[in-house]
């Protein structure tokens, strides 16, 4: 009880300010534009932010088999989600009525989490600093490979029936965006036992950024005006805040007993709420844009229950 008590405090409170700090914002400050604010603070933490933690973090981790678990386990996860969800949306009665863009986004918002912005300081509390590195493999080995790839095939062939046509550009943005060439120097030095810790220190100094501002923009992001708890909405958050963890930890104890910090960081990690990289996925293949903001609304408010209801339940262990 004393541990969640100061997960609670540690953690969770300053992630809640944030996120409440980007919501009032433009209450308070009625002059504020927010679409432009929130696009160019997405950039600035794209092209700045991110990517110097990405630097920082491949630079000083070498690649073990603990190190890989992560993505593997999450992905796992991820991929045992997106099957039920399928199942729950496009075969059940959840899903009658709603159009494939709103079944698609629902999908990808229940498959893929917010595993750095909000998994890394929860991961952090666990284990230590260091522990940013679970995050920041996960986000670069999985994430961003399923999302761009098995993203934009639900997106496209079960929410807007794009045709593929899309996919080089789409791959060309990919490789382009500074994030992916970060972490690639990052471990490129580190492979070459050419690491500049000074460097490094720079780049984690600014990169400290990356979180607070992305949890102001998801605050910014969310229609707080809007969040009607809709059965569908309901049922993709309870299956990435509760369901993915449970499987996670389940394929961690299958394949990898007894457990390491790797293994159950990658637990936690499959506990976090959407990612909002769905609202650019909605975006781009013209899907339900306002059911995932939604669901990135109530899969964040719930994950403040979700997190320590499953610690202190022992569900991940």
């Amino acid at each position: 009880m004393t541990q969640l008590f100061n997960l609670m405090i540690e953690v969770m409170l300053p992630l809640a300010l944030l996120v409440a700090a980007g919501g009032v914002w433009p209450l308070v400050f009625r002059d504020t534009p927010v679409e432009a604010m929130r696009t160019q603070l997405n950039r600035l933490t794209l092209y700045v932010f991110y990517p110097c933690i990405l630097f920082a973090v491949a630079a000083n981790t070498p690649i073990t088999g603990a190190i890989l678990s992560v993505p593997l386990l999450v992905g796992i996860g991820t991929l045992c989600s997106g099957a039920l969800l399928y199942v729950l949306l496009y075969l059940t009665p959840i899903g009658r009525g709603l159009s494939d863009p709103t079944r698609a986004v629902l999908m990808l918002g229940g498959m893929f989490g917010n595993t750095f912005n909000i998994g890394a300081p929860v991961v952090m509390f666990f284990f230590g600093r260091d522990a940013v590195r679970y995050a920041v493999f996960n986000d670069m080995l999985m994430t961003m490979p399923f999302v761009w790839s098995l993203g934009v095939w639900i997106a496209t062939r079960l929410g807007s029936h794009e045709k593929p046509v899309s996919y080089p550009s789409l791959w060309r943005i990919v490789v382009s965006l500074p994030p992916l060439w970060a972490f690639a120097l990052g471990f490129t030095l580190q492979v070459l036992d050419m690491t500049y810790q000074p460097l490094v220190a720079a780049a984690q100094m600014i990169g400290q950024a990356t979180i607070p501002v992305t949890l102001f923009v998801l605050g910014m992001t969310i229609p707080w005006r809007n969040l009607t708890p809709r059965p569908e909405i309901l049922t993709a958050a309870a299956v990435k805040l509760l369901f993915a963890p449970l499987v996670v930890a389940g394929a961690a104890h299958l394949f990898f007993a007894p457990l390491g910090e790797a293994q159950r960081a990658s637990a936690l990690e499959a506990t976090t709420p959407a990612m909002m990289t769905t609202l650019i996925l909605a975006d781009r293949f013209k899907l339900d844009g306002a059911a995932a903001a939604l669901l990135i609304g109530w899969s964040t408010i719930l994950f403040w229950f979700s997190l320590p209801l499953t610690l202190a339940l022992g569900l991940i262990r």
